[in-house]
């Protein structure tokens, strides 16, 4: 079994539209996660008219909006209830106008526990009360909550249109088994990010299959969901300048067999 396969605009931020559709064009990476920042083409500030324009762009050049990559912090006790989840419902207002179904929020959380999983738990089932039509929100496994088990005990309490997004490395990195990760993330389930790097302490991103990720064990429990959807590639180069380009990371597909 195979996926199809999508990437992050993270791996080229700033890069114009046209030409993130026409990379995508070029290597056969059909899907997209746009990443929503005021330094991206793709933001809550855009106007309605730049809105139907991105999406028409988007359309036109044959790729799939997969998500909006907010960078909203469920968890984060250092904003109120009511402005976080304000901006998440903004981010799935772009994702609904430029036709993307998911929109990605994280847990970020100053510190793991009760509180940071009762405020997640109280704001997702707030902004699960009012999403648009035909947009979910899906929780990392990231920052402070990197294991399934943690999005689960958080998923867990939580009703309506969301679920998770499984980023390989982050329950990896913190020495969650992939086992137990499929096991306890299979009900809530959506999206899935690859990515490869040397170890858990060094991140700079590696052409698939160069690092020391278990891959080939990822992809197995992905057949053993039954996962239907795409494979991602999280290019971090944002963060990690000294990485190759997007374009070189996207010559080097994923193996399935």
């Amino acid at each position: 079994m195979s996926w199809p396969l999508a990437f992050s605009t993270l791996g080229c931020s700033g890069l114009p539209l046209a030409d993130v559709v026409e990379l995508a064009r070029s290597t056969g990476w059909l899907g997209l996660e746009l990443r929503a920042a005021d330094d991206e083409p793709v933001h809550v500030g855009l106007s309605p008219e730049e809105r139907v324009a991105a999406r028409a762009l988007l359309e036109s050049g044959g790729v799939t909006v997969l998500a909006v990559a907010s960078y909203v912090k469920v968890a984060r006790g250092e904003i109120g209830d009511d402005e976080c989840v304000a901006d998440a419902l903004a981010h799935a207002d772009l994702a609904r106008d430029l036709g993307a179904p998911f929109v990605r929020v994280f847990p970020g959380a100053e510190e793991p526990g009760a509180d940071a999983d009762a405020r997640a738990v109280r704001r997702l089932n707030a902004i699960a009360e009012r999403l648009p039509e035909g947009v979910a929100v899906l929780l990392e496994t990231h920052d402070s909550h990197p294991q399934g088990v943690d999005i689960a005990r958080v998923l867990s309490q939580v009703s309506g249109d969301v679920g998770t997004i499984w980023d390989v490395m982050h329950p990896w990195r913190t020495g969650e088994p992939i086992s137990v990760t499929k096991d306890v993330l299979a009900p809530y389930l959506r999206h899935v990010q690859v990515k490869d790097v040397l170890s858990p302490t060094e991140r700079t991103p590696l052409p698939l299959g160069d690092g020391t990720i278990p891959l080939a064990e990822f992809y197995a429990a992905l057949r053993e969901l039954g996962y239907q959807g795409w494979m991602s590639l999280e290019w971090e180069s944002k963060w990690h300048p000294e990485a190759v380009p997007l374009a070189d990371a996207l010559k080097v597909k994923p193996d399935f067999a």
